[in-house]
């Protein structure tokens, strides 16, 4: 049987609030659209973004806080909470859940999988069948499972958007049918993408599946590019009359001049009139931004980037540099104008804590200011002594004379 979590996630929204600030430390995606010397190409969706997610930049864009129906994306949020459930170990691959009857009021033309009222299934399954079948009845029976109900699920998606940060994001069920306050838009749903690669690595890759089989019955993933593009590994489809169609398409491919490191775009087509308009416009796009813009390196994780003074602490100085691989993305052949620099929060005092944010990095392009995100101390700094503090505290007072 499916155990049930009825819980307010206090301490997921405080990970999870953690997680957004060392991802997205600038707190938003960074529009990299006005420096572009070659435009991006013509597209039919009525909203759309192409985000580099190794910087977090949007590269090109129209209408992209525009509020939109998800449609079937919707269960990419669905998606999340499960992934959470699965990484923290509260549910597992193998839990069996037992769907209610709930499931019986789906229409005949909504996604489904095709499970059972009372006939047990197990997580693996849903997840695949939500996932690479688009399943609602699959995504209402881990929402049960999940939340007790689907309703107490939905408002754990909709706490999820607020630590995300989709400032145009609201949920009323766990499929997406249509409903007039249930909305997204193109730049919250590239936010979500990149939280699901980042956040849930291990989980990602069952976007990529071409097709799944459950009860002898199989379905094929209706993300076309999976079979046109061997770097496309994700993510989502979505329709409704209302929605149009809609298509998550994300890429992997290698990053020039780094070994060993790969380059990963996501484009989000909202609204496009055909089927088949949103599968070419999403590879157009990808390819575009592989073309029009370069990735570079900026640093590694845990690389020194100064040793700044310390006061009233037992070293006189602390590593700075930043926890993760930070990178930046320009318009192809722009690489050389990059310059980044560093702006210390000072003076430092001791103790300060492995991880405690003592300055900022500006990434400045043509005495613009194209990125920032903050650089830290890279080893904790514990207090000096009495006589230290006393002796270092004599220091400050002297050059603030000076």
């Amino acid at each position: 049987m499916c155990l049930i979590f009825v819980r307010r996630v206090a301490d997921y929204g405080a990970r999870l609030a953690i997680l957004s600030a060392v991802l997205f430390s600038s707190a938003l995606i960074i529009h990299t659209d006005a420096l572009a010397q070659i435009p991006p190409p013509l597209v039919h969706a009525r909203s759309w973004v192409l985000v580099d997610v190794n910087s977090m930049q949007t590269l090109a864009s129209a209408n992209a806080d525009e509020r939109v129906e998800p449609a079937s994306l919707t269960k990419l949020m669905t998606a999340y909470l499960v992934f959470d459930m699965l990484k923290s170990k509260k549910i597992s691959m193998e839990q069996i859940v037992v769907p209610s009857k709930s499931i019986r009021r789906m229409h005949t033309d909504e996604s489904r999988m095709f499970i059972e009222a009372k006939k047990p299934v197990t997580v693996h399954d849903l997840v695949y069948g939500m996932i690479v079948q688009s399943g609602n009845d699959a995504a209402i029976a881990l929402a049960e499972c999940i939340g007790g109900s689907e309703v107490h699920f939905v408002q754990m998606m909709n706490e999820a958007v607020q630590k995300l940060g989709m400032k145009n994001t609201h949920y009323v069920d766990v499929s997406g049918m249509p409903n007039s306050l249930h909305y997204t838009s193109a730049a919250d749903l590239a936010v979500l993408s990149a939280h699901l690669m980042l956040d849930y690595p291990e989980y990602y890759s069952i976007f990529s599946v071409k097709n799944f089989t459950y009860n002898k019955i199989k379905q094929l993933n209706r993300n076309r590019l999976l079979w046109v593009d061997p770097s496309v590994d994700g993510l989502k489809t979505g329709y409704t009359k209302a929605a149009g169609y809609c298509l998550i398409a994300s890429s992997k491919r290698p990053m020039l001049g780094v070994s060993n490191a790969s380059r990963r775009l996501v484009s989000v087509m909202m609204g496009e009139p055909k089927e088949y308009y949103r599968t070419q416009d999403s590879l157009n796009m990808l390819n575009y931004g592989y073309a029009a813009y370069d990735t570079m390196q900026l640093y590694k994780a845990n690389q020194i980037i100064d040793l700044p003074r310390v006061y009233k602490g037992q070293t006189r100085t602390v590593p700075v540099g930043v926890k993760s691989d930070r990178y930046i993305t320009v318009p192809h052949g722009m690489g050389d104008r990059i310059m980044p620099m560093l702006e210390r929060h000072g003076p430092l005092i001791g103790p300060i804590p492995d991880g405690q944010v003592v300055g900022t990095v500006k990434v400045i392009v043509d005495n613009k200011v194209l990125a920032h995100f903050p650089a830290v101390a890279l080893q904790t700094v514990p207090e000096a002594g009495i006589f230290g503090r006393l002796w270092d505290a004599a220091l400050l007072i002297f050059s603030k004379k000076t």
